[in-house]
């Protein structure tokens, strides 16, 4: 998030009255323009742009398959820290575009509809490894605006559903902070209304999912009655 990000930057050695500026423009430069390289940060000082190269690193998961199929949907099985994979799914429609993110390796759940119910937990994603999927798939879907062109108001990219691998809100702070990025008006600015999360129906998160992404929200049902369910 921003405020992780100013925290970041002050603990790196910017000056507490510069943190939120060079956190705005850097936030810019990695959510609106799909930077990857701190030297091509051309409104920050050159000693600052190599002060930034030596203490952080920019990197999105590692793509290790893709696949397009005729109707364009696109599948990615991408690698993150730990050598463990996640997949992505790019949905294209006439009237949108969505992408399907995981947030966690594995499950802890064993609903009988879903593949990944048949897998261990692993771990949680990060915020920045939920977040990454989108930028994959916006480099894949050439979306980063050209330097000096203004944002395209046609997005291929226009919805996310967290449909992937795991339970999203069993894995909610990072999950929240991911969106936030997600929505952030600087930076790759998706409605919440265009955010769907997807849950078994972890009760408790419901009313957080609410109160604090805002998000539309999808229970998933494998029956239709308690009977069957139990």
């Amino acid at each position: 998030t921003r405020a992780a990000l100013r925290e970041a930057l002050i603990a790196q050695g910017t000056p507490n009255k510069q943190a939120k500026m060079r956190a705005g423009q850097i936030w810019q430069w990695i959510y609106a323009k799909g930077c990857r390289d701190f030297s091509q940060m051309t409104n920050l000082s050159k000693d600052y742009r190599a002060k930034l190269a030596e203490t952080f690193v920019l990197e999105v998961p590692e793509v290790i398959t893709r696949q397009i199929s005729n109707d364009g949907t696109r599948k990615y099985l991408v690698r993150i820290a730990g050598g463990h994979e996640v997949e992505i799914v790019y949905i294209p429609e006439e009237d949108r575009g969505t992408l399907c993110i995981s947030s966690q390796v594995g499950c802890t759940l064993t609903c009988s509809f879903c593949h990944t119910g048949t897998q261990k937990l692993v771990r949680n994603l990060s915020a920045g490894e939920i977040i990454g999927q989108v930028l994959v798939a916006r480099d894949d879907l050439g979306e980063w605006p050209e330097p000096g062109d203004p944002p395209n108001p046609v997005r291929l990219l226009s919805n996310i559903v967290l449909m992937g691998m795991g339970e999203p809100l069993y894995n909610f702070v990072n999950v929240r902070d991911a969106m936030k990025i997600a929505m952030d008006p600087e930076g790759i600015c998706l409605s919440r209304r265009r955010i769907t999360l997807s849950t078994s129906g972890v009760v408790p998160e419901i009313a957080k999912t609410a109160e604090e992404i805002g998000c539309l929200l999808a229970v998933s049902f494998h029956a239709t009655t308690d009977e069957v369910r139990d």
